[in-house]
């Protein structure tokens, strides 16, 4: 379980995360939906310590994330981040590879070589992996990210917007791969996601937020209904029964 208590963030006189609580189950995918701004990314790098909260405390399977040791915590909990740079040349393999060094420390065993070729074969990068990353598209550079924390095979996994720069097969992809992840495996999956509609689709529970806060959450059938949407995005959103999926239409 995630239990956020009373989180908050500041830049300057700026609150982007305003005293957020929050448990987020065991197992299952939960998406995080919001406008531009509402502190979505920030919560999620708090959670996993990449940025530190200003007020609050969060942990992950029991562990306070801001006194767990970095090698624990990173055997228990993975993410990947909206912004992905790499300044040394490296190739697929390479980088996928670096999400066995909680494990290996840099001394890759026979086990993380098989963690390693199960990630890269889930995201259809084998004809991939011998080449460097400033050789594929934003794409194929953001499958192979997603690769990487996924051989690192924690309980946990975070990713802030992992459907970036994918089309439209690879982003179902994606997303049915989460859900196999979160099935099979027993992953917890949290997603930062921009498209509703994915989240309506794929998710066991959605977190809304804007202003900083959690503005509602709960199952998508609670959750993608024209007046929650609507209020949540200050737009008009209606909804359709398609298939038996909810589908958001806010076109024109």
């Amino acid at each position: 379980m995630i239990v956020a208590a009373n989180v908050s963030k500041n830049y300057g006189e700026s609150c982007v995360v305003d005293g957020v609580s929050l448990e987020l189950a065991k197992g299952g995918i939960t998406s995080i939906i919001g406008p531009n701004g509402a502190g979505k990314s920030t919560l999620l790098s708090m959670v996993s310590r990449l940025m530190a909260m200003d007020k609050g405390t969060i942990t992950v399977a029991g562990l306070d994330v801001s006194k767990t040791p970095s090698d624990v915590l990173a055997r228990r909990l993975s993410i990947l981040r909206q912004d992905n740079h790499m300044t040394a040349r490296l190739t697929v393999r390479d980088l996928v590879s670096f999400g066995r060094y909680p494990h290996s420390k840099g001394r890759l065993t026979a086990e993380d070589k098989v963690h390693i070729d199960r990630a890269i074969s889930f995201l259809d990068l084998d004809a991939l992996e011998g080449r460097f990353l400033d050789e594929l598209s934003g794409g194929q550079r953001q499958r192979a990210f997603v690769a990487m924390v996924l051989a690192q095979d924690t309980d946990y996994v975070l990713l802030d917007e992992p459907l970036n720069n994918l089309d439209m097969k690879h982003a179902m992809g994606m997303m049915k791969l989460m859900r196999q992840a979160a099935n099979e495996l027993g992953k917890t999956i949290v997603l930062v996601l921009h498209d509703i509609n994915f989240a309506s689709w794929y998710s066991d529970h959605i977190v809304a937020m804007k202003h900083g806060k959690v503005a509602a959450q709960g199952a998508a059938s609670a959750m993608i209904r024209p007046e929650v949407l609507s209020d949540i995005y200050e737009m008009d959103i209606k909804v359709h029964e398609i298939g038996g999926q909810l589908i958001s239409v806010y076109y024109g």
